[in-house]
């Protein structure tokens, strides 16, 4: 009991550590996706901190199964590295023992990354690409920022307006150059109203401005006043559509009319959590290292392992995925193959391990006095 409270209390010091090191690299990594997104026009800066949150949710079962695999294999490598090994193994006790309280350990990470992974994951990305394609459909007036020059939707057309009202109704001081078939058409306008129609499409009708027609590289432009001149900038048939991936589904919904995109998703987020207890099992047999010499060559045999069980999973719902194998036999072989694996290695560590039982010692001992007596 003593040990087990020891054992589960370093593994989860061990596992915070690396959680918020992954979790901080990656957050990081879409701050700077998604910001040069919004940089882009692509998305509307003040749904940045939501983006991200529904990223982090999408990545965070990934996340959580490298977390439970480093953080016990750190804590198996660092028993061997500092003996700890040698003396457990003299007072009698297996490396099996360890399973117990990894399994305690790692039953958590398995739940959430299976709760993440059937339906928070799926939620979150629904939700981002709603987002995304809210801000797409949105009129193009709504998304120029003041003072900054901004392409349309239909990337036909170039706004830049000095001030917007609080209503996003009113704009002043307005630059629109659209480009159609070739030519180019420069209206500017002191201010400028969106109205919508009796057909819902919107409208920025401006006042007191200068129209500018003609081909950029001809002398030969039109140029024109006028007291109103309207510019169509959001149409209603724009409706939003939602998103139906597979990736964004709900589990009734994948169960539900299976199809082969239905059935490889499917795959994927049962191999998710299943690796997550596979892994960490392997990290036990996996973790040995000679005290001797160091612990980097363990580390990059450990993530040359992941990397090739994460690759088998894609080929396998690839397969799924174009109908080169069924659901009921693509899903399980790649996990029994990494399991049986899992097994040998115990097999293999225990026997190495076992000259260091008393039984092993006390045979050794007898063998030597027995060479002995008989060589006298």
């Amino acid at each position: 009991m003593i040990f087990q409270r020891a054992l589960r209390r370093e593994l989860l010091s061990a596992a915070g550590a690396v959680l918020a090191t992954l979790f901080v690299i990656t957050v990081t990594w879409m701050l700077i996706r998604v910001l040069e997104q919004a940089a882009g026009g692509k998305v509307a800066s003040s749904d940045v901190l939501a983006l991200i949150g529904f990223m982090s949710l999408m990545y965070l079962p990934i996340l959580l199964i490298l977390t439970g695999f480093i953080a016990v294999l750190l804590v198996v490598t660092r028993s061997y590295q500092e003996s700890e090994m040698v003396v457990w193994f003299a007072s009698g006790l297996s490396l099996t023992q360890w399973i117990s309280p990894v399994i305690k350990f790692g039953f958590p990470i398995v739940a959430l990354t299976a709760f993440l992974s059937f339906f928070a994951s799926p939620w979150a990305n629904r939700q981002s690409v709603e987002f995304e394609e809210r801000f797409q459909k949105r009129s193009d007036i709504a998304k120029v920022s003041p003072g900054k020059f901004q392409e349309s939707s239909a990337s036909d057309r170039i706004f830049f307006v000095e001030e917007v009202a609080g209503d996003l109704s009113k704009v002043q001081n307005i630059f629109i150059n659209t480009v159609k078939d070739g030519r180019s058409s420069v209206v500017v306008a002191k201010e400028g109203m969106i109205e919508i129609d009796k057909y819902g499409d919107k409208f920025l009708v401006m006042d007191k401005g200068r129209r500018y027609d003609g081909l950029p590289t001809a002398p030969d432009f039109q140029m024109m006043q006028f007291e109103r001149y309207g510019v169509l900038v959001s149409s209603q048939s724009n409706a939003l559509n939602s998103d139906n991936s597979a990736k964004s589904m709900p589990l009734s919904e994948l169960l539900s009319q299976p199809d082969p995109h239905k059935r490889a998703e499917l795959l994927w987020r049962i191999s998710l959590p299943v690796m997550a207890a596979v892994l960490m099992l392997l990290a036990i047999p996996l973790g040995f290292v000679n005290p001797r010499v160091g612990r980097s060559a363990n580390l990059i045999v450990a993530l040359l392992a992941t990397v090739f069980y994460l690759t088998m999973v894609n080929i396998s719902q690839s397969l799924v995925l174009q109908g080169r194998a069924a659901f009921a036999l693509g899903w399980w072989p790649v996990h029994a193959a990494v399991a049986v694996l899992v097994w040998l290695l115990f097999v293999w560590r225990l026997k190495i391990n076992s000259r260091w039982h008393p039984a092993g010692i006390w045979a050794r001992c007898k063998s030597g006095a027995t060479r002995k007596a008989s060589a006298a």
